[in-house]
């Protein structure tokens, strides 16, 4: 008897070819300026006509390449993190690090192209002078949304020709900043900051590597911990003098080259690099140095108050750098909820998900309100006010950043978890924001303890907001309630500030003063919009702040479903919201 053994077609294991399609889209192919009216819109309100006129046509080109080439070369690097090779192929120990022609074509994009780490030195992108604060920080906004990474080099190495003018002789400035503020980047010298030893992170207190002087430069002994861009060619770094005493009173800040003026390498070592959780493209590592040559900057023992200024500029890119990604996140999660279909319904025809998104929403447009405010400040050379914003959207947006993150990639699901998408990446790239230039507590601290209970800060703050609110077409009631949640949170401060004992207080504090400030900041700018014809959604973003992050609702009653949901309606829609319908949301 014969038997015929039963086959399958093909087309049995065939799926339409269709099926794929379900799978909602992401951002790649987007241009990420042209998608954001917030970013556009607060720009138009704090730029002169001829600096917004001039560079919009790059920030749309940065944009474009965010939205495309610079994200596929991300997620390459990401995955291909740099190795380091301890000596060269005839055995001489010249530590060397390589990194995947991704990262390299990034640099060209971020140093070359652009120039952001020149912008705020010298003109750049055919404007005739340097940017002001809020242009550079808008690129680096654009940027951070597909590399999070890169963005340490790009600052380090502006903020580090900050200090060697401000700080360095004729010598040393003769020696480093020209080609460290160039865009060829056959010659270009890249900046790092090696901060961080064993003893400990934010307390730098107990550093210990020496400084010895020999001639007309210094020689440093011992290690460092935490190496940001550790094969880079000019290196910031405290170190303690001979003979000088323990504490932050004994640091002095040095500039070390990687390569001495007779093109040998300097008497230092990249020893590992650290195998990190995120920022994964750049190579950070650990060094030993062993009599390498460094120049004094400045006067020996004010070394921390001196990196300060670079800590400061550092923190006030944190937050524009937060803002960006939460802004990428925020992105991806409308993209699934717009495309994406669940129960015979389209995601974003959700209640719950709606509320979801509304949630991403609120603090990434905090982050930008209060980034955009710092950087403002910066121009007008208000620095009490900026001394107080910088630490705040550093502490806050960073932290925001995180449940951002997190939230966005819960809106794709599963394959939010995949690292073929951006949201791992995102989510691991968030987390660090979180601990450089100072953990959570260090900021709250320095906010409350120092920015307020010190400097007085906030009352320059206060003062800013009030005039903001005063001059703004908010309607009343509203204004006036944003203008005692203000006074409220600036009190409490004050007060967290004047009770030693009240330390464990000092993060609430400093999360009433940032939601305090953003609400009356985007109450004033959706009312700025509006009275021009253009998007008053900002009010709503400010009321939600009010009922969301500084409210005391009973976690056991009902909300009024029902406004909530116009909110919703209203906020992720593409239409622009009027004054009208703005003032009629405020009321319910």
């Amino acid at each position: 008897m014969n038997s015929v053994s039963p086959t399958l077609s093909r087309a049995a294991f065939e799926r339409p070819p269709s099926r794929s399609d379900l799978i909602a889209p992401d951002c790649r192919g987007l241009n990420f300026w042209s998608i954001d009216r917030s970013v556009r819109d607060l720009l138009a309100l704090n730029l002169e006509p001829a600096a917004l006129a001039h560079f919009i046509p790059h920030l749309e080109r940065l944009g474009g390449i965010a939205g495309g080439r610079l994200d596929e070369l991300a997620l390459q690097a990401d995955k291909r993190t740099p190795v380091l090779h301890f000596r060269d192929r005839f055995g001489r120990d010249e530590d060397w690090v390589e990194y995947h022609p991704a990262y390299r074509e990034m640099e060209r994009i971020g140093f070359g192209q652009f120039g952001i780490h020149v912008m705020s030195h010298k003109p750049v992108l055919g404007w005739p002078t340097p940017v002001t604060p809020l242009v550079k920080y808008a690129f680096q906004y654009l940027f951070a949304q597909s590399e999070f990474a890169l963005l340490c080099p790009l600052s380090v190495t502006d903020t580090s020709a900050v200090l060697i003018r401000k700080y360095g002789d004729d010598a040393v400035k003769a020696r480093f900043l020209d080609r460290m503020l160039t865009q060829d980047m056959d010659a270009l010298l890249k900046g790092a900051q090696f901060m961080t030893e064993k003893a400990g992170g934010s307390d730098v207190s107990g550093n210990a590597l020496t400084a010895r002087k020999v001639g007309d430069h210094w020689e440093l002994w011992g290690d460092k911990w935490f190496c940001s861009c550790v094969d880079h060619d000019v290196v910031l770094l405290l170190a303690r003098c001979e003979g000088a005493p323990a504490g932050n009173a004994g640091l002095s800040l040095f500039a070390m080259p990687r390569r001495l003026d007779d093109g040998s390498r300097n008497r230092y070592r990249a020893v590992r690099l650290k195998d990190k959780l995120g920022s994964r493209s750049m190579a950070a590592g650990e060094t030993i140095m062993e009599g390498a040559v460094a120049y004094l900057l400045g006067e020996a023992g004010r070394g921390l108050k001196q990196m300060m200024d670079q800590v400061n500029l550092s923190r006030l890119s944190h937050g524009f750098r937060a803002a960006g990604m939460m802004r990428r996140c925020l992105n991806e999660a409308l993209q699934v909820a717009r495309h994406r279909t669940t129960f015979g319904r389209t995601v974003i025809d959700h209640p719950m998900a709606r509320r979801q998104l509304v949630k991403l929403m609120l603090p990434t447009e905090q982050a930008l309100s209060v980034s955009v405010a710092a950087a403002v400040a910066m121009t007008r050379g208000d620095d009490r006010t900026l001394r107080i914003l910088t630490p705040l959207v550093k502490y806050r947006a960073s932290r925001d950043n995180v449940s951002v993150a997190t939230g966005a990639m819960e809106m794709r699901g599963g394959n939010g978890y995949i690292e073929d998408w951006s949201n791992a990446k995102l989510v691991r790239d968030a987390h660090l924001g979180l601990l450089w230039e100072g953990t959570s507590s260090v900021n709250a601290l320095d906010i409350v303890r120092r920015a307020v209970g010190r400097e007085r800060a906030h009352e320059a703050l206060a003062a800013s907001l009030h005039e903001e609110l005063g001059r703004t077409p908010i309607p009343g009631q509203f204004r006036s309630r944003l203008a005692g949640l203000v006074d409220r949170a600036t009190d409490f401060a004050d007060k967290v500030a004047r009770q030693p004992e009240a330390e464990a207080s000092c993060r609430r504090a400093a999360s009433g003063l940032y939601h305090a400030t953003s609400a009356a900041l985007m109450a004033s700018e959706g009312a700025r919009l509006g009275a021009q014809g253009g998007d008053a959604r900002r009010l709503l973003l400010a009321r939600l702040v009010i009922d969301h992050r500084l409210g005391n609702a009973d976690p056991f009653s009902l909300p009024d479903h029902q406004h909530e949901d116009s909110m919703a309606a209203a906020l992720l829609g593409d239409a622009p919201v009027s004054m009208e319908q703005a003032a009629a949301l405020l009321a319910g």
